[in-house]
């Protein structure tokens, strides 16, 4: 029976979210949209992978609502619902919203939200976040061609988006420890503080945090405030740890890197990947003046052992003038669907492996390939896996990035990882 029920707005977050808990040698089960299929051969974990950080928000909500009812089929008791570790999210959600629709559909008075992955260089300090030593409205994510981030407090960020209250519980409650970070959540609940914003900026913080909020219905936040999960289930008795990890397929080493992150992590791997690799850019006025053709014969002419790159990450002006000659969404939705036919293209000449670096790039890829369903393997940065399943009857393996994870030589890591296992 499924222990927990994990909620992700992206798919490289959903993999991230997956990837974590994995470490704990658990069944960790991740399916790409809301399953169609009742609920059947379920693992202790269960994460959806929706594709809803930047739909409207009524959209958004209505998806998680789905997720969530399916995920009770399944037998969940605990509920977790995960968004980016920089909070991505406009001024009207969607993180807020479907937070608080969350809460209404469980008769949750009280969430958290916690967003830190000190691994990954993101903490929470007084309720602002910081990317590295920058406040998130300094660093790269200011730029971010869809969620710019231009404010580094969360409470602020968070209040126009929910009806409810927003408080802190701040590093002081925190360090103090379990017991006195919950008589902080007990005071702020009293108080009518219904979304209450938890500082971190450590590992240990995630653990006292985790212990704190377990029991309640719905935590929320990035995938490292979870990871201390499968441990604390297991020392309450209600989860049995004696789950094998997902064994690596055989596959054969035909390879395809797909990026369409712009992140500036993203850009950095790209550039050192593409001074040994064969590299393909995807630009928008090229694509709307000649369309995906010159990609596929370039794909054609290539030895995919290879693995060959494709990529549309660009620097944020080059997306800027895109955008203003496309529009936002129409050049997000261009590229998407050139990297999703790359990939079914790739496929078709025998990859079997798929480097993808961007949350709104890998959710069109998987769909492309028709995969619901992976497996979680190997880690190759924190947060990011090797995943495994099928697309048309044979095994794939799949590995989906956040656009700011990873290092610089992240694309040659993740295949080196494989080839290792």
């Amino acid at each position: 029976m499924t222990v927990l029920g994990c909620i992700a707005d992206d798919f490289t977050g959903a993999t991230d979210l997956a990837g974590l808990l994995a470490r704990s040698g658990v069944r960790v089960s991740l399916r790409m949209g809301i399953p169609e299929e009742e609920p059947s051969d379920t693992a202790p974990f269960e994460v959806i992978a929706l594709k809803c950080r930047t739909a409207p928000v009524d959209e958004a909500v209505a998806q998680c609502r789905m997720a969530l009812d399916w995920l009770k089929r399944a037998g969940a008791q605990r509920f977790f619902w995960k968004y980016c570790s920089t909070f991505d999210s406009t001024a009207e959600g969607n993180i807020g919203p479907v937070a608080e629709a969350l809460m209404d559909d469980l008769g949750a008075s009280q969430t958290m939200y916690c967003p830190a992955f000190p691994e990954n260089g993101r903490a929470i300090f007084m309720g602002n976040l910081f990317v590295g030593e920058l406040p998130l409205a300094e660093s790269p994510m200011k730029d971010h061609p869809l969620t710019p981030m231009r404010d580094s407090n969360l409470m602020r960020l968070l209040a126009p988006q929910v009806t409810g209250q927003v408080g802190l519980a701040n590093r002081l409650a925190v360090a103090r420890g379990t017991e006195a970070l919950r008589a902080r959540l007990t005071e702020l609940q009293d108080q009518g503080v219904a979304h209450v914003v938890i500082d971190a900026v450590a590992d240990e913080d995630l653990y006292t945090i985790a212990e704190a909020c377990r029991d309640m219905p719905l935590m929320t936040g990035g995938s490292a405030v979870a990871m201390p999960l499968p441990a604390l289930y297991v020392r309450d008795g209600v989860l049995a740890a004696d789950a094998e990890r997902a064994v690596r397929p055989d596959l054969p080493n035909k390879t395809i890197v797909l990026s369409g992150s712009c992140s500036a992590m993203t850009r950095a791997q790209v550039c050192e990947y593409s001074v040994n690799a064969p590299s393909y850019r995807l630009d928008a006025f090229d694509l709307d003046k000649r369309g995906i053709g010159p990609a596929l014969a370039w794909l054609a002419k290539q030895d995919l052992s290879q693995a060959p790159l494709f990529y549309a990450t660009a620097e944020p002006e080059t997306v800027r003038k895109a955008q203003e000659a496309f529009g936002v969404a129409e050049v997000g939705e261009m590229i998407e669907n050139a990297l999703a036919e790359l990939a079914q293209a790739a496929f078709s000449a025998g990859a079997r492996r798929f480097v993808v670096a961007g949350g709104e790039t890998s959710g069109a890829v998987t769909q492309a390939l028709g995969v619901t369903r992976l497996d979680i393997g190997q880690e190759i940065a924190p947060g990011v896996p090797w995943t495994y399943a099928e697309s048309d009857g044979e095994k794939i393996a799949l590995t989906l990035k956040s656009g700011n994870f990873g290092k610089e030589g992240f694309f040659a890591d993740a295949l080196k990882v494989l080839e290792d296992q």
